[in-house]
């Protein structure tokens, strides 16, 4: 790796303590709700976040990490039969959003949601370059996560750790390209109609799957895509086979010692079973391993059902 983060760290701690603890940065630090990392995380760290959008029923929600409507209405509307549809975050809501912080004298540092599964990105780049026109001495870095839900929040999770103690934003930049590529996202899901509505899986493959009770596990692939990589039947076997794609392919196996990040969309007993083989596996993990909840706008696409489990481990090769 180009730049050690652990070593980047220390550095960046030891210049702090002889400053006495002055906060360094002149940029701020942004993403997008499909992060889906808590409301009160993105509080507590200083992230903010701009909103994806979506229509239930008619009435157009933000995804505003269930503070608008919440994940329990939310699942329990579409169990019920609702099919929601999202809309991507645009150029001008880009614009409005980033500029806020440009009036402010800040640099920004935007890590989006994975170009394999949204135009966002694009939207961002459109924005960056109208505003620098207007703004030539501030910097806009962006960066293309190719992750999504709490792997994309676990992106987002190094870089204020190494905001937070100072570190340039051109270094975390650096950073998060050289490390975007080891987040690994691992899914499943026990009801696949809403990954065919959305194409992430064939027709044929989801009903099969249904009838079966087979459980396609998926992960990321390099390019930031949601890729069907086995067929396992029956929840307690893909359960056991996610951790052991962690064993796998974490970064030091077993002694793996970053954090781990889970979501869930209505199954969070689904999660805890990951959680709880994890944790009796790794035991030298950066913390416990924390459960979120799928956002509302990536839950649209796989609706209630699904589990997915986040780490740093080896370079997403396909």
């Amino acid at each position: 790796m180009a730049i050690s983060i652990k070593a980047l760290v220390m550095h960046k701690a030891i210049i702090k303590q002889y400053i006495g603890g002055l906060n360094m940065s002149d940029y701020v630090l942004t993403c997008c709700s499909t992060a889906d990392m808590p409301y009160d995380y993105f509080e507590k760290r200083n992230i903010p976040f701009v909103c994806f959008h979506y229509n239930i029923d008619g009435i157009e929600y933000p995804d505003d990490l269930g503070r608008t409507m919440s994940f329990e209405e939310f699942y329990a509307r579409i169990s019920e039969g609702s099919m929601p549809i999202t809309s991507q975050v645009n150029v001008g809501q880009f614009i409005d959003f980033f500029e806020s912080y440009l009036k402010e004298g800040k640099d920004i540092l935007h890590v989006s949601f994975s170009t394999g599964l949204s135009g966002t990105y694009n939207s961002a780049c459109i924005a960056k370059d109208e505003l620098l026109l207007k703004y030539p001495n501030r910097k806009i870095l962006l960066v293309d996560s190719l992750g999504a839900s709490s792997g994309y929040g676990l992106l987002i999770d190094m870089a204020a750790d190494m905001r937070d103690i100072g570190t340039t934003v051109e270094d975390v930049y650096a950073c998060l390209e050289e490390n975007k590529h080891n987040v690994h996202h691992w899914f499943f899901s026990t009801d696949l109609t809403h990954y065919k509505r959305g194409g992430r899986i064939s027709p044929t493959v989801a009903t099969v799957g249904n009838l079966l009770n087979i459980c396609p596990l998926m992960n990321m692939s390099h390019d930031g895509k949601l890729v069907p990589r086995m067929k396992v039947r029956g929840k307690k076997h893909v359960i056991k086979e996610m951790v052991h794609q962690m064993e796998t392919h974490a970064k030091n196996g077993v002694d793996y010692s970053g954090k781990c990040f889970i979501s869930n969309s209505a199954c969070y007993d689904d999660a805890r079973k990951v959680a709880d083989l994890i944790e009796g596996k790794f035991t030298n993990l950066n913390g416990r391993v924390l459960i979120n909840s799928v956002g509302t706008v990536i839950g649209a696409h796989t609706g209630p059902g699904t589990v997915a489990l986040f780490f740093f481990g080896d370079k997403r090769v396909d």
